[in-house]
């Protein structure tokens, strides 16, 4: 009776078993932990999407073997233009090398073009690196992601609540794009995740341009203002008052300076907002943009205008030195509207005549027609009077008013169709995701935080020209001239 009455002492109960947390490269030193993936941009999707909050995934460290190994050049390349009447052009170029004359043949073969939007086009970019991935923007509001190598559409981001008026891909797994809407969204090409929003302007963007660094980008807009950008944190850091809408803003090639355009003037700036040219262009400029020199060191800038020209100006530090046209690419019946540059290799038996690579330009305009030019037919000593430089290759679109331009990668020689890493014996991945994997273990490391304002001066300096974002925010606001 008393055994039965007792009742037993009651055990402890059992703690489920909790494996330890698996250590993966992302979580080293300190770093955030990751989110969860949003899902892949959808052909049809509907309504807009917000951004999300997830901080940028921290990137896998590269050696310092190859960061110090030059990217090799494509051997081939692809032409992408956009135009008032939807259509989406896309040309083949490649170069041949004729032994007996010494001469190089450029070759411009059309592979596609059709209806990519439902408004003009705006906007275009292919990625580097490959030339994997191809965006296009259009006053439909909507940012369209195109996979080249297969020639379909990913997806549509519906990000903006404008027009798209800037496209660019800081590296091969990030696209920043501008909207009339104000923002700036900066996006991961892995899954399109919106990464960061950047808000700070009031009213239409123009243009946005990341230094070369990756680390800062310049925008400016119909506030007059010049924002920069702190990539690293993705919030503002400084901007100035320009007192006017400027249109285009670009880096050079070293990022020791940029340029702002408005209308036909270009003003020439070092990072710390000193103005050191001003150049008066004798027609209204459509597009502006630094390139490396072939032959020679240093930049030049070349200026697509309503002239019908692609001009060529010599840029000098010195502000005593004034810039100078010292070339200009002809050809076109109507104003250049948007030029492109990209370097590539040259064919092997081209070495001894031509050396290993050359840099092609590519325009667009309102003529319907789409030309290239090699920019080693300027010399290394700028020339006394201005020399012309003539097409070396012309596509003709018939009357399309084209709107926009882009070169990407082809093919790398010795390295597979776009220079994609060769796959392994073991590697059972599918095609559809091949991609996606080498983005996910070689992205660039886009450097650390520390820094990353710095390209542009300290921010809180008297004399540099910039103001500090957070504290001059509320007086920004309040002394905003709207047209």
């Amino acid at each position: 009776m008393l055994k039965s009455a007792m009742k037993a002492p009651e055990r402890p109960a059992k703690k489920a078993r909790v494996d330890p947390p698996k250590i993966s490269a992302s979580r080293v030193k300190g770093s955030p932990v990751p989110q969860k993936k949003a899902q892949p941009a959808k052909p049809s999707l509907k309504g807009k999407e917000k951004a999300t909050t997830a901080p940028a995934v921290p990137r896998k460290r590269k050696s310092k073997a190859d960061k110090e190994a030059p990217t090799p050049l494509p051997s081939t390349f692809k032409v992408v233009a956009g135009s008032y009447e939807k259509l989406l052009y896309g040309l083949e170029g490649t170069v041949s090398f004729d032994a007996d004359t010494s001469a190089l043949s450029f070759h411009l073969k059309p592979v596609f073009i059709f209806p990519a939007h439902v408004s003009c086009i705006k906007a275009v970019a292919a990625s580097p690196h490959g030339g994997k991935w191809l965006a296009t923007g259009s006053a439909d509001e909507i940012v369209k992601v195109w996979d080249l190598r297969r020639r379909k559409e990913i997806g549509g981001l519906m990000h903006h609540e404008g027009s798209i008026t800037h496209l660019h891909f800081p590296s091969r797994s990030h696209l920043l794009s501008a909207s009339e809407d104000g923002t700036l969204c900066l996006f991961r090409a892995r899954d399109w995740a919106v990464l960061r929003a950047l808000r700070g302007h009031k009213g239409r963007v123009n243009s946005v341009a990341v230094h070369p660094s990756g680390k800062v980008a310049l925008s400016v807009g119909k506030d007059r203002t010049l924002r920069m950008w702190d990539l690293m944190r993705g919030k503002g850091c400084a901007s100035t008052k320009l007192g006017k809408e400027a249109e285009l803003v670009r880096w050079s090639s070293d990022g020791s300076l940029f340029v702002v355009q408005v209308a036909s003037t270009i003003d020439v700036y070092t990072t710390d907002m000193n103005l050191i040219h001003t150049i008066t262009h004798p027609s209204r400029l459509q597009d502006v943009k630094f390139c490396k020199r072939v032959n020679g060191d240093g930049d030049v800038l070349l200026a697509g205008a309503e002239d019908k020209k692609l001009s060529i100006y010599e840029l000098s530090t010195d502000p005593e030195k004034p810039p100078r046209i010292i070339a200009e690419m002809t050809g076109h019946a109507n104003r250049v509207k948007a030029l492109s540059t990209l370097p590539i290799a040259l064919p092997p038996a081209a070495l001894a005549s031509h050396g290993a690579s050359t840099t092609i330009v590519c325009t667009v305009s309102s003529d319907g027609k789409i030309l290239l030019y090699d920019l080693a037919a300027l010399p290394a000593a700028a020339p006394a009077a201005v020399m012309e430089i003539c097409p070396v290759a012309e596509y003709d679109s018939k009357g399309t008013r084209l709107t926009c331009v882009t070169l990407a990668d082809g093919e790398v020689e010795g390295a597979g169709v776009g220079g994609k890493r060769k796959r392994g014996a073991g590697d059972d991945s599918g095609d559809e995701d091949d991609d996606e994997d080498e983005d996910d273990g070689e992205e660039e490391e886009w450097g650390g935080v520390e820094g990353a304002a710095d390209v542009g001066g300290e921010a809180d300096e008297g004399d540099s020209g910039w103001e500090d974002e957070e504290e001059n925010e509320n007086e920004a606001e309040a002394e905003v001239e709207s047209d």
